[in-house]
């Protein structure tokens, strides 16, 4: 069975939403996008380039695949982009339809839980970037094996959290890095639930 991680950019007071441009997701009347832009430094395209530059496949919420089909296709000097468009990308939406614009990629079919339950009896590593909606509902599935997140020294007091209210998540720190601009790239992962609560 392969393994699935979860790729996240956040605040320290957990808000996920819009990191990388002013217009990326104004829903709820978020003003804050584009938050992560002036942390970005050197040790952390190194660190997620070893991270991301791997076998295996990315799965999207329909939000986030729309959105970064929108940018990355485009950067024809940035070697992420080869690797992304070579990558196989799974696609969670049920308004999407086949065959989907950005090449290697595959809707799937049915609920999100089932499907990438699934995948994870057929490929060796899954890695969920972004789509924070997807994302909770593998948390209540338990199909989450890594949380990798890039957590920045900033508190906005509004917008989507990745562990909305009323979730209880006890996670081991496995490793970590801290890069010149203060942000920690932490991988957790998730530790059996004792049910000691407090």
């Amino acid at each position: 069975m392969g393994e699935l991680t979860v790729v996240e950019s956040l605040t320290l007071d957990g808000v996920m939403q819009a990191p990388g441009r002013p217009d990326e997701d104004t829903r709820g009347g978020f003003e804050h996008g584009g938050w992560a832009i002036p942390y970005a430094d050197d040790v952390m395209g190194r660190a997620m380039g070893a991270r991301m530059g791997g076998p295996g496949a990315i799965v999207l919420g329909r939000r986030t695949y729309e959105d970064l089909f929108g940018y990355w296709p485009e950067q024809k000097d940035n070697p992420y982009t080869e690797t992304l468009n070579a990558t196989r990308k799974y696609v969670a939406s049920t308004t999407l339809s086949e065959p989907l614009p950005w090449e290697n990629s595959t809707l799937l079919e049915g609920d999100a839980g089932d499907a990438v339950a699934a995948l994870r009896e057929e490929e060796d590593h899954l890695t969920v970037i972004g789509s924070g909606e997807l994302v909770r509902s593998l948390m209540g599935r338990g199909l989450i094996d890594e949380y990798l997140l890039l957590i920045h020294p900033l508190v906005l007091g509004s917008g989507q959290r990745l562990f909305p209210d009323g979730v209880f998540a006890s996670l081991e720190l496995v490793e970590s890095i801290t890069t010149d601009t203060g942000v920690v790239i932490g991988s957790y992962r998730p530790v059996k639930d004792t049910g000691n609560r407090s």
